[in-house]
């Protein structure tokens, strides 16, 4: 009997910047896209790594990304973590289908 994949599997996405290549997880492209954009990312640009399409091609899923530093409330603060953290935002931009990777 062959073994159902669950759906809310961790996924990896690789995103490339010139010739630096980062992989960011999550259970969806958005996720992983909130997680370059904290880092730092603007342009975002992910495949999911490992995966064709059964037309042969690659998914791209392009975001664009900002952050800004916001201060913590009093009620969630823990003791290991500073008073101003980076809050992440992204907006889905479009979704390409490439036949290389380039």
């Amino acid at each position: 009997m062959a073994k159902k994949r669950r759906a809310s599997s961790k996924k990896y996405y690789v995103l490339k910047s010139g010739r630096k290549v980062s992989i960011f997880t999550g259970r969806q492209p958005r996720q992983a896209a909130l997680k370059a954009a904290t880092r730092g990312f603007t342009d975002i640009r992910l495949r999911e790594r490992g995966r064709k399409n059964k037309d042969r091609t690659y998914t791209v899923h392009v975001f664009q990304g900002s952050r800004k530093k916001v201060s913590l409330p009093a009620s969630s603060k823990v003791d290991w973590l500073p008073a101003q953290v980076w809050k992440p935002t992204v907006k889905k931009v479009r979704v390409e289908r490439l036949k290389t990777i380039r």
